[in-house]
């Protein structure tokens, strides 16, 4: 059973203003994926996510396997959500508020990616 940490993200309300700031101002940071409701980049290791609030919550993630995502979810009475990019997910409340997601890319366009 593995946890690797995926990535925060951030609710904003501008996508693309969100994305254009963090490559202006950190170095290296590469757009993993963009559009006008969703941006995902790459800051030197550290993989941000930029939301819409009707989207999805301020988050982090921690990825899993298919297994253990349908274990988790049926240990804590989720209902695992399949997003526009074929990953899927739920999400759990953290103490103090900070959403966490569970999240599972095999089978998606993410799958072969690995930020290791």
């Amino acid at each position: 059973m593995r946890y690797q940490f995926d990535h925060v993200a951030q609710q904003v309300p501008d996508i693309a203003e969100a994305i254009a700031w963090y490559q202006e101002h950190i170095p290296g940071v590469k757009v993993l994926y963009q559009d006008a409701t969703w941006g995902f980049v790459d800051a030197n290791g550290v993989r941000l996510a930029f939301v819409q609030r009707d989207q999805h919550p301020n988050h982090l993630a921690w990825r899993v396997s298919t297994e253990e995502l349908e274990r988790m979810a049926a240990k804590y009475d989720r209902e695992v959500k399949t997003h526009r990019d074929s990953t899927r997910s739920f999400y759990l409340e953290a103490p103090g508020g900070t959403w966490v997601e569970i999240i599972c890319v095999e089978g998606s366009s993410w799958a072969e990616y690995d930020p290791e």
